[in-house]
Formats: structure tokens, sequence, C-alpha cells
């Protein structure tokens, strides 16, 4: 029987190997009743070689194609999945040549992040201000010290939580139909872009069946955008099997 700190009847337990692990938790559990088995095996060899400090991992598609030996369309898929649950993050590669980027979401990282440390543990309201943020998958994917400041500031201001997760709703969804209409699909880089969607909906909040629409419409749009990015990268619709090179 092992206690708290591991060890047994028989003595403390000795690992084959001191490098390479992962903090598999309550986390990953999660993520395991929210995912399909393949998209949950995709979570699984990003958080093996995502950075510690960060819960960023960077590789092409076929690169994941092969690792998983699915195929691109698939894994696609995948990747669609854990944008849509909410589980990672994704910068998506301009080209075949490019990585994407993928950020594991606060909920489902069991790290501490570098840009937290000194700013103590972030409460309740900043913690979900980031999910938002982060989930959205038109930003960056990284939530600075400094939108954790800007997040406390909105508390101690008094503006409800709920107010700033309908303003990341509303930009978010308008950022998503700007990128559709042909503009540069640049990422909102900060919490900073949505101060004035913030003051818009402080004057006219949302009503509740509107705040369900976006976040359905959000996920639409996640959805074409991740087709219509895999197709440009790609050279048109069509699988491509996991041995498909991409350089």
């Amino acid at each position: 029987m092992n206690d708290a700190t591991g060890r047994t009847a028989a003595g403390a337990l000795r690992l084959k190997e001191s490098m390479g692990w992962f903090a598999a938790g309550a986390s990953f559990r999660q993520a395991l009743v929210t995912l399909s088995a393949g998209a949950f095996q995709l979570f699984a060899y990003i958080c093996l070689e995502a950075e510690r400090r960060s819960g960023r991992y960077e590789a092409r598609h076929g690169e994941l194609a092969r690792a998983l030996g699915k195929s691109r369309r698939i894994v696609g898929d995948y990747i669609r999945e854990l944008e849509v649950k909410g589980v990672c993050a994704v910068r998506r590669a301009a080209n075949q040549y490019a990585r994407s980027c993928f950020t594991v979401c606060v909920d489902y990282w069991p790290y501490h992040r570098d840009q937290d440390a000194g700013a103590g543990h972030a409460g309740a309201y900043v913690r979900s201000v980031e999910r938002s943020f982060v989930s959205l998958g038109c930003t960056t994917g990284r939530f600075s010290g400094r939108d954790a400041q800007l997040a406390r500031e909105l508390e101690t201001s008094g503006v409800p939580l709920a107010t700033v997760e309908d303003a990341l709703l509303l930009g978010g969804a308008r950022k998503y139909v700007s990128w559709l209409d042909g503009h540069a699909p640049e990422p909102i880089a900060s919490l900073a872009y949505f101060k004035a969607v913030v003051a818009e909906v402080q004057e006219r909040p949302l009503p509740a069946d509107y705040r369900e629409y976006l976040r359905r419409k959000i996920a639409e749009f996640v959805r074409q955008w991740a087709r219509r990015s895999d197709e440009a990268r790609d050279g048109g619709p069509g699988d491509a099997d996991a041995s498909e090179s991409d350089t």
C-alpha cells in the first residue's frame, strides 16, 4: 500500500527514469472524460512534450500525425476538438513549413506558469478571465502578468466577471468574423484589446440567450477557421496520410 509520500510497505519507491515525468493528476483525469480517445491521445502527447514552465509545444501537423500514427486530416479533427472543448489554445501555422503553437489551458495544466511567478496565487476572478481569454482560440494563447494585472483592476473596479466574459465572447466573435472576411489573421495578444468591449457591454449588457448564441457561434467559427487554415496550408481539401512529408 502507498502512503502520501510515495512509500510502500517495502520502502520508498524508486523511479526507473529520473527525467521526462509529467504531473498527471486531476486535470489529466478531467481531460480523459472530456475528450474523445483520439483527441486525448493528442493531448497526452502535447503534455509530455510541452515546456513545463509555459505549457506550450510547437509542432507541424505532419510531425503530430507521424507521432500518433494517424492521418493529418484526423489530427486536424483532434486539434479542433482540443480548441472547441477549451483544453488547448492553438496558434496555427501560416503554411505547411511552419509550426503551430499549442498552449494547454490553465484548467488542464498542472504546473504554475512562469508569468504567474511573483504575482501570488491568482484569485478565482483572474483565473476565470484567463481561462476565457486563452480558450477563445483567436488569441496568442498566452495570458501575461500584465493581463493578470488588468483582470485584477477590473475586479477591484467592481466590473462583474460575467461582464468581462461576455466582452471576451463578443470581441472574439468579431475577431473571427474579421478573419473569415479575409482580413489579416493577427491573433489577439493582450487582454487590453477587450477594454473597449468591456465598456460597451457595461453600457448595454448582453441578454442571457445572446451569450449562449455567441458561444455556439464561436465554436462554429473555430471549426470554419480551422478548416480554412488546414486547406490553405495543405494546398486544398483532402486527406493526407501520416507518412506524407511536411518539408
